[in-house]
């Protein structure tokens, strides 16, 4: 497994999402949501937990009317500024994204060929612009495709 939740990053996520994180046996919960906007919802980190014959990160969100699932979770990354976190997994140049919204809206973006994250958004349709705009936050995040080293941060 290459990445690995630490301590230090339950206090990024607490400070983004405005909630404490609570440890729960083998996951850490995040509560929340927004009564103004009649939302809520759980967020459900299990770092280093048997997946299938491999062993991964999982993250779960639960609303009153989804359940979503990030297998092997590779990394993520907070935005302040927007008050949300992505969760990113990649497998074999497909990108899946789990966005979690302080205010507990929720996004999921799945298959997502890593390419659209780097070229002209304009270039794509207005329904597949939406995935490679939200998720070109991560793309520091990615090992290169063909050298396997990290992007620098800008």
């Amino acid at each position: 497994m290459a990445f690995a939740f630490k301590e230090s990053d339950f206090k990024k996520l607490s400070k983004v999402l405005g909630v404490p994180a609570k440890h729960k046996g083998n996951n850490i919960r995040y509560q929340l949501g927004s009564k103004g906007m009649g939302r809520k919802l759980a967020l459900e980190i299990y770092p280093d937990l048997p997946i299938g014959k491999r062993r991964g990160n999982l993250v779960s969100v639960y609303t009153p009317s989804a359940h979503l699932q990030l297998h092997f979770c590779s990394g993520f990354v907070v935005s302040e500024m927007l008050n949300e976190v992505t969760f990113i997994g990649e497998h074999q140049g497909k990108l899946s994204g789990l966005i979690v919204e302080k205010e507990g809206g929720c996004s999921l973006y799945a298959n997502v060929d890593r390419q659209i994250l780097s070229g002209d958004f304009t270039q794509l349709g207005p329904e597949i612009m939406l995935s490679g705009i939200a998720l070109s936050l991560t793309e520091s995040l990615l090992p290169e495709a063909k050298t396997g080293t990290r992007r620098k941060r800008p």
